[in-house]
């Protein structure tokens, strides 16, 4: 058993609208060995990203009201460099008319969500597959 830094579990804000939605991200990403935290809105996500300082955040995008953009923008705008992942149902047109990665996202995942998917971009993106434990 290893001890320390190496052993940190990634954190990953959820920001999502729809409680199921959210229950079933997390319920995936717990059992691949991430810790999660949710929030319902862009401000609850705020408070809690401030609170968990998260790893990387997967926010519901809104068309209505941009609110995945919104807190994408928030985070950047400390001047750090969370990686931000985009929930769309809308995600063909999204990418389309809007430069992703200028406004800070790292990608988007079009519901209903592919966990696997997720899992495995976002274990890639936070170095957490080159982590694999080596037996003697």
């Amino acid at each position: 058993m290893n001890i320390g830094l190496f052993d940190r579990r990634k954190t990953i804000l959820l920001i999502d609208t729809d409680p199921q939605a959210r229950a079933v991200l997390r319920i995936a990403l717990e059992a691949a060995d991430f810790s999660v935290g949710e929030a319902a809105d862009d401000h609850e996500g705020e408070r809690t990203a401030a609170r968990i300082k998260p790893d990387a955040v997967i926010a519901e995008f809104i068309l209505d009201s941009g609110a995945g953009m919104t807190i994408t923008e928030r985070l950047h705008a400390g001047g750090g460099d969370i990686p931000c992942y985009i929930l769309s149902s809308a995600a063909d047109a999204l990418m389309g008319s809007v430069g992703l990665h200028e406004i800070g996202i790292s990608g988007v995942f079009l519901k209903p969500v592919d966990t696997a998917i997720v899992i495995q971009t976002l274990k890639t993106r936070l170095g957490v597959a080159r982590r694999e434990t080596r037996h003697a």
